[in-house]
C-alpha cells in the first residue's frame, strides 16, 4: 500500500510496500505527480510487471564504467586500449548522470560535438563501450536500464585502405629500417620485423608475440596461440622469412622479438621519413603480404594463412594491381 506524505513546501513523499516486493520510495514536486505515480506502480505490481529502477536511479555512468573497467574490460585482448577510452569517459559531463535518466539525445548531441573532433572510426569504438555497459548492467549487473545508443544514428566508417608498395618502396624502406643509428633511439629489430610482416601477413601484435618455443624451422612454420580473433594458427615460413629469423639473435627471454609495440609505433615515422615514403601504416604491409600471396594460394589456403573467417573480410586485404591481372589474361 502506498503512503503518501507531505515534506516541506514543494516535496511529496511516496513509500510504497507490497508482499513479495522490496519497500521502494521516491519523492515528487507535486501530490498529483506522487499519486499517479503510486497507482501506477502498485497497478504494475499487482499485475507482477513492476520493474524497480531505484539501482539505475542511483548508479551514475562513472560508477557504472569503474566497475566495467575493474570487471570486464580485464578479460578483453584490447583491455590497455579500453581503458584508456574509459578514463576520458570518465571526464565527461555525462559520467555524472544517472544511468536511468541517460536519454538517447544526450548521445545524439554527444556524437555530434565528438565528430568535431575524431574519426568515425573512433567514434564508434567509443559508443561501443557505452552500448555494451548498458548490455551488461541488464543481463549481468541486475540494474533494469534501456540502451539508450540502440536508436541513434552512427556515421558511416569509410577507412577501408588499398596502400601497396610501389617501385622501390620496399627496399627504401627496408634500408631505413636497417639504418636506425645508435643511442637510445636506435630499434635494429625494425626490419626484421617488417620483413616478416611483409612475408607471412602477421598483425604486428602477433609477430611480437612470438617466442622461440613457437617456431619449427625443420617444418617451416610459426605457430601463433594468441590471435586477434582468438583462434590459433599455424603460419607457414617462406624461405626469406626462414632466413630471416635464423640471423635473429637469441635472448634468455625466448621471444624472437625484443621490442614492444610503443617502440615500433616511435621507429616506424621516423624511418619512413627517412626513406621519403608517405602515408604507409605498419599494418599496409598485412595487406601487402595478403596480396602477394593471394597470386600463389588458393582462398581457402589463404584464409588460413592469414587468419580471416570469412571472404568479406579477407576481401579488405586483397587489392591486386590492373597490371598483374592483365598478365594473367594474357
Amino acid at each position: 500500500m502506498a503512503t503518501i506524505r507531505k515534506k516541506g513546501d514543494y516535496q511529496w513523499h511516496v513509500q510504497i510496500r507490497k508482499k513479495g516486493y522490496a519497500p521502494i520510495t521516491k519523492t515528487f514536486e507535486t501530490k498529483a505527480a506522487a499519486e499517479l505515480w503510486a497507482k501506477t506502480t502498485e497497478s504494475e505490481m499487482g499485475r507482477g510487471v513492476f520493474v524497480s529502477h531505484a539501482e539505475a536511479e542511483a548508479t551514475t555512468l562513472r560508477d557504472a564504467l569503474t566497475r566495467y573497467a575493474a570487471e570486464i574490460s580485464p578479460s578483453k585482448k584490447g583491455c590497455a586500449q579500453e581503458i584508456v577510452r574509459i578514463n576520458k569517459w570518465l571526464t565527461d559531463p555525462l559520467a555524472s548522470r544517472a544511468l536511468a535518466s541517460l536519454k538517447s539525445t544526450d548521445f545524439a548531441k554527444w556524437r555530434d560535438a565528438r565528430l568535431k573532433s575524431v574519426s568515425p572510426a573512433t567514434l564508434h569504438r567509443d559508443l561501443s563501450i557505452i552500448s555494451h555497459l548498458f548490455s551488461i548492467c541488464n543481463k549481468e549487473w541486475g540494474i533494469a536500464v534501456t540502451n539508450p545508443l540502440q536508436n541513434i544514428r552512427k556515421p558511416s566508417i569509410q577507412n577501408a585502405r588499398d596502400r601497396r608498395l610501389e617501385s622501390d618502396e620496399e627496399q627504401r624502406l627496408l634500408d631505413a629500417l636497417g639504418n636506425s643509428g645508435k643511442g637510445a633511439l636506435a630499434n635494429h629489430w625494425m626490419r626484421p620485423l617488417a620483413v616478416l610482416a611483409i612475408e607471412t601477413a602477421m598483425r604486428q601484435g602477433e609477430l611480437l608475440k612470438i617466442q622461440w618455443k613457437d617456431v619449427d624451422m625443420q617444418k617451416s612454420y610459426v605457430h601463433l596461440a594468441d590471435t586477434k580473433n582468438g583462434t590459433a594458427r599455424d603460419v607457414p615460413l617462406s624461405n626469406r622469412a626462414k632466413a630471416t629469423l635464423e640471423a635473429l639473435p637469441r635472448n634468455i627471454e625466448g621471444k624472437v622479438f625484443g621490442t614492444t609495440q610503443s617502440a615500433v609505433a616511435q621507429a616506424w615515422p621516423r624511418a619512413c621519413k627517412r626513406a621519403g615514403i608517405e602515408d604507409l601504416t605498419f599494418h599496409d604491409l598485412r595487406h601487402e603480404a595478403t596480396s602477394r600471396l593471394a597470386e600463389k594460394l588458393a582462398l581457402h589456403e589463404l584464409m588460413k594463412v592469414t587468419g580471416h573467417k570469412d571472404t568479406k573480410m579477407l576481401a579488405r586485404y586483397y587489392h591486386p594491381r590492373a597490371e598483374d591481372l592483365a598478365k594473367k589474361l594474357g
